[in-house]
């Protein structure tokens, strides 16, 4: 009996094992099966962080949140900037944009250097006194957000390098431009004939913006109208 049981034994593992070779298939998909759980486990803390439409996919997170940080300014102007409000329009987590500019004053630091910058660029190669004048009533109608932010210094971190930088360019673009006139030749002091100067676009700009000269302007260009105004009070330039 002891022999039969051995035998009994040793069928039964020979079954065994001719199954496991002949069903190659059953052992690998449960093999597969396994891995497969394992990534799904896996994936698990990352399903957490929220939906796909969610996660943030641009290249550039800190160009993203100076746009929707401009649209919010141009819409309900700069009190109404919130970091927690762009982190949402991003659909970035709270602490994003704090990680680009630390705070709501740096974020604003950051759009009156572009601002500057980008008026240094407008600036660059104006043609004379008004054409400078006409240029800077375009800068500020074409980015009135940045207009606004740039000359509200209780907004912004007045001892920012960049912003400090990109001031002193474009005061030194319009500085040349009032050089190169005729006025600011004839004038006592050609500093205070680049305030008159800047005083007049600046002043036009803001009125023109505030809709304060929709009657007196009309259906006129407003660029042109500067222009006449210009000529008004330089003879040249």
């Amino acid at each position: 009996m002891t022999a039969a049981r051995t035998a009994k034994t040793t069928r039964t593992a020979n079954d065994t094992t001719t199954t496991s070779a002949a069903d190659p298939a059953g052992t690998e998909e449960a093999v597969r099966d396994a891995g497969t759980g394992r990534a799904e486990e896996a994936a698990r803390p990352e399903e957490a962080e929220g939906p796909p439409s969610r996660r943030y996919h641009h290249g550039d997170l800190r160009r993203a949140i100076l746009s929707a940080a401009l649209d919010v300014i141009s819409t309900d102007g700069p009190s109404a900037l919130s970091l927690r409000d762009l982190a949402r329009r991003a659909g970035v987590s709270h602490a994003a944009p704090a990680h680009h500019f630390k705070d709501r004053t740096g974020l604003l630091t950051a759009i009156a250097a572009e601002g500057y910058a980008l008026l240094a660029a407008a600036l660059g190669d104006a043609d004379g006194l008004r054409d400078a004048g006409v240029r800077y009533v375009r800068f500020a109608t074409g980015h009135p957000a940045h207009f606004q932010v740039m000359f509200t210094p209780e907004l912004l971190r007045g001892n920012d390098v960049e912003l400090t930088a990109a001031r002193a360019l474009a005061g030194e673009r319009l500085r040349t431009a009032v050089a190169d006139s005729e006025s600011a030749g004839r004038a006592a002091d050609a500093r205070l004939a680049g305030v008159a100067a800047w005083s007049l676009a600046h002043g036009f700009a803001t009125l023109l913006l505030g809709h304060n000269l929709d009657a007196p302007i009309g259906d006129r260009d407003p660029e042109e109208v500067f222009r006449t105004l210009a000529g008004m009070l330089f003879r040249s330039g």
